[in-house]
């Protein structure tokens, strides 16, 4: 009788199911574990169109394949999944997860529903016209949107029936745990406006904020982001006498109502198949006020916000398509926010960017958007990297959390990184900072040089990356060094001395590193070193660093000694 109840469940889509995809702590950071094993999402979003259709996901699949993926992110539409309404399409879903499957791959399935991009673009054409019944988002000047209000519980519920659909399809059909994650909405948001101002957001805007939402900021006060420890009165009362005033309370006031409205979401798809759930933010950049950029998204100094209304939601994952990359990724990687990038322009320093995530802020994965539609020039580096990352995965998911593992990300103008590594210090910079190269000076941009660095014992280091030197010294022999300029036979340039002034004579204290080895390897399955090649030479210009050429992807393995 149990077990006949159980099938019934089953069928029925509502027992609680549980994916073999889930975060677990390890160390000071979060891991993705699938199947009990630790992974990192060496990924690729498709462009918005890529699997529109039966036949764009049978050509695709195999590409994302060869190209050195091991995850797909792939939107899932509501228009195209319920065209007309209570009546449900997953052909296009089965698809996908049919051949993902079919060539080794898992897929992250983006929520394409209220909401894409702020916009309510992929919402069905019915939903669309019936405006009664769905209203839209408002201006201050009462100019309706493109957008559905998140204040409308009729557009809660067609959105929520539709992903509570989805979900349970998913959960009967994907017997190889093959979908690892899902992404709830994208890049939710308000545009021209930084809040809805339709008659229900009015009345709640002018009544009291959330005992909830007050109770929280006040006992996290020591975590608050700095921004909102300096906008929060501590107090009741409604929204402008909370929290000020201004463009930026009313960003907070649809924050966390675009939050709670995720929320009951998340909280279904927990119920209907448990998996990482996520959102993601476009970037508040370039001076834009909200409403310029998408107002009240999951961005970084919302999180308190998306934090309390949203505590189902594991990530809230930054979209990086501006410059200052390593700036971006550091305001996502914090103690109550593991750091995953599920959309990045997908360009040359990919690879690298790829590399220092991983490596600095045990990133769980990293996400070029529209790889399918990139020309091999870019996706040349995202294959060189994701070679050397999945080489390298044992080790890494060992290291992560546990302060042995470093990144380092270099262009033209942020030249060098110093990291201080037990009594080690490691002085990292671009490699073209060695002027050998003629592309380091012939006027060119800089490429990105980077590189994921392990230190696996106090003597023993792995470095993965490309366009990266790296020299190795002592606390104390690093504050006695003198900058030289040494050319690449390792003789000192003409017109620069290599004695002492004799008028600042000093005796050199303490002990040096060496450079015992520098070998080129690669990694097995188990994590095993394999030789390829001694690197003592000219490559290593003769025991001072270990260094990888722009250009060159590679795994080196230094072995340091004492003296």
């Amino acid at each position: 009788m149990k077990k006949t109840i159980l099938l019934i469940l089953l069928s029925m889509g509502v027992l609680s199911l549980y994916a073999q995809s889930r975060l677990q702590r390890q160390g000071t950071t979060m891991q993705l574990r699938i199947d009990g094993q630790p992974m990192l999402i060496l990924g690729g979003e498709l462009s918005n169109s890529a699997a529109t259709c039966v036949a764009d996901i049978d050509s695709v699949m195999p590409r994302m394949a060869r190209l050195g993926l091991n995850t797909v992110l792939v939107p899932a539409q509501w228009d195209l999944t319920e065209p007309e309404e209570g009546h449900f399409d997953f052909t296009l879903i089965d698809r996908t997860i049919d051949r993902a499957r079919e060539n080794g791959l898992k897929v992250v399935f983006l929520w394409f529903g209220a909401w894409k991009n702020s916009m309510s673009c992929y919402a069905p054409l019915w939903f669309k016209k019936d405006t009664k019944r769905f209203p839209r988002a408002m201006t201050r000047q009462g100019k309706p949107l493109e957008i559905a209000s998140a204040f409308s519980e009729n557009v809660f519920q067609a959105d929520h029936r539709a992903f509570k659909a989805l979900m349970e399809h998913i959960a009967r059909v994907d017997a190889g745990h093959t979908v690892i994650m899902m992404q709830v909405e994208n890049e939710i948001g308000m545009l021209e406006d930084a809040r809805d101002h339709s008659p229900e957001a009015e009345r709640l805007f002018r009544g009291q904020v959330p005992q909830e939402l007050v109770t929280y900021l006040k006992s996290h006060q020591k975590t608050l982001h700095s921004s909102m420890r300096e906008r929060f009165s501590g107090k009741n009362g409604t929204w402008t006498e909370v929290f000020g005033d201004d463009i930026y309370t009313d960003e907070i006031f649809m924050a966390y109502y675009y939050a709670k409205y995720v929320e009951r979401l998340a909280q279904t798809a927990r119920q209907v198949y448990d998996m990482p759930l996520y959102v993601n933010a476009a970037m508040n950049s370039r001076g834009r006020q909200p409403g310029e950029y998408p107002s009240a998204g999951p961005l970084a100094h919302l999180k308190d916000v998306w934090h309390c209304a949203a505590p189902s939601i594991d990530i809230l994952a930054p979209d990086i398509y501006d410059t200052g990359f390593k700036g971006w990724a550091a305001q996502y990687a914090l103690p109550d926010n593991p750091l995953f990038i599920p959309e990045s322009r997908c360009c040359e320093n990919s690879g690298v960017r790829a590399l220092y995530a991983i490596g600095e802020h045990q990133a769980i994965g990293f996400s070029p958007f529209a790889i399918d539609q990139a020309p091999e020039s870019d996706t040349h580096h995202i294959t060189s990297s994701y070679d050397l990352l999945r080489q390298m995965m044992p080790v890494i998911v060992r290291h992560q959390g546990k302060g042995t593992m470093h990144g380092v990300l270099f262009d033209q103008e942020d030249k060098e990184t110093l990291i201080n590594d037990g009594d080690l210090t490691l002085t990292c910079r671009h490699n073209f900072t060695l002027p050998w190269d003629p592309r380091a000076t012939d006027g060119s941009t800089w490429p990105e040089g980077g590189a994921l660095i392990i230190r696996q014992a106090p003597d023993d280091y792995l470095i993965a990356g490309n366009g990266v030197v790296v020299v190795f010294q002592t606390a104390t022999e690093k504050a006695q060094s003198e900058q030289k300029t040494l050319g690449e036979d390792g003789f000192v340039d003409a017109g620069q001395s290599s004695h002492p002034s004799p008028l600042t004579p000093h005796l050199f204290k303490g002990k040096r590193i060496g450079i015992g080895y520098v070998d080129e390897v690669t990694i097995d399955a188990q994590g095993q070193l394999q030789y390829l090649r001694r690197e003592n030479g000219d490559q290593d210009h003769q025991g001072r660093h270990a260094r990888i050429s722009v250009g060159d992807y590679k795994i080196l393995h230094v072995k340091l000694y004492e003296y």
